[in-house]
């Protein structure tokens, strides 16, 4: 699949607009410079066959001029009440029939598990098209759940998201947490822009990492805001001068930093104390990060259960790769090996592809 053409505006259709208007909404966004077009998420799910003329539709909008992105969310407030492989087959049912697209929208994202379960569900779907994650941010730089958005970009670079970004009410703070996620993340920003004077924040959000950029798909908003990026010399940033030794890491809500040599403590085990354990380790032991064993199916069956107290950086430790991808599909951060288990050179680097997993 083609990389994403940058600079990107993606006009994104709002969820009250006519089904009989629509067609000549997004003809018209093509024409004043949106690169990408998104018909609007339905008040109810769609099947298959209705989901894949919707991206038919919106292909032929487009005429050629603007790529086709299929939007991706479950069922409101699935992600708290549904099961996390649950959650993974409710996406890779809807991304199947997004199969048409030219790339995968996973828009309003409110917890880790949720774009985890995005990225699965679409590899699970067999779909290969780039994958841009939106989250939802307060002026605390928090999703809904609580989570911070870096925590949530580092583990989206890791898995292989193409683009990463952020809705935020306020311009400002939009600004200051593109730049905070900047520092860290190597892949492509999004900005979610308003539909109103957002045009004068175009510069600010570029220059803070920003490539791609979400707006309402009205003709007007399009094009002022394609014509903002045309005034922004995007060559004149210098790039993030980074510390080589310092590694990203995530829980499910904090970001993480390590060294090569980083210290990871007295290796805990799974056990019925499991909780106690990891506390005891963060609060009266702190160190650089937790080693946690997973020795056998019952270890991994309680990890998933109290993997959610965890906040410092995490070195899981397995040496049978079966059991220790088990571990890294049910966490919800981005994790490291320090190397001791003697696990194949392939089957790390496939963990490192699928999980993100960081090998020291």
């Amino acid at each position: 699949m083609d990389p994403i053409p940058l600079p990107l505006v993606l006009a994104c259709a709002p969820s009250d607009t006519p089904e009989d208007t629509l067609p000549e909404m997004l003809r018209a966004c093509a024409a004043a410079g949106a690169g990408a077009l998104a018909a609007p998420l339905p008040p109810d799910p769609l099947l298959p066959a209705e989901e894949s003329a919707r991206i038919a539709l919106v292909q032929e909008a487009g005429g050629g001029r603007a790529r086709t992105a299929g939007v991706l969310a479950p069922p409101e407030k699935a992600w708290e009440e549904v099961p996390f492989e649950g959650l993974v087959d409710l996406y890779a049912q809807r991304a199947r029939a997004l199969a048409g697209a030219d790339l995968l929208l996973v828009e309003g994202v409110q917890a880790m598990a949720q774009a985890r379960a995005a990225l699965l569900g679409v590899r699970q779907a067999g779909l290969t098209q780039p994958l841009l994650v939106v989250c939802r941010c307060d002026e605390e730089g928090r999703t809904p759940s609580g989570g911070d958005v870096l925590a949530c970009g580092i583990v989206m670079q890791g898995m292989g998201a193409a683009a990463f970004g952020l809705r935020c009410p306020d311009p400002g703070v939009l600004e200051e947490q593109l730049a905070r996620l900047r520092q860290y993340l190597d892949l492509p920003l999004i900005a979610g822009a308003g539909e109103g004077g957002c045009a004068a924040h175009v510069p600010a959000w570029a220059a803070a990492g920003a490539r791609v950029f979400l707006s309402a798909a009205r003709p007007e908003g399009v094009s002022t805001l394609a014509g903002a990026l045309e005034g922004v010399d995007f060559s004149a940033f210098p790039p993030v001068e980074r510390d080589p030794d310092v590694i990203p890491c995530a829980s499910e809500t904090e970001a993480r930093f390590i060294t090569p040599d980083v210290d990871v403590g007295e290796t805990i085990q799974c056990s019925p104390n499991l909780l106690e354990d990891i506390l005891t380790a963060e609060e009266e032991s702190p160190v650089g990060a937790l080693r946690i064993a997973i020795l056998e199916q019952d270890d991994v069956d309680l990890f998933a259960q109290e993997q959610y107290a965890i906040r410092d950086a995490l070195c899981l430790w397995s040496d049978v790769p079966e059991l220790l991808e088990a571990a890294l599909r049910v966490y919800q951060g981005r994790a490291f090996y320090d190397g001791t288990a003697g696990l194949e050179p392939e089957v790390l680097d496939r963990l490192r592809r699928t999980y993100g997993l960081i090998l020291l």
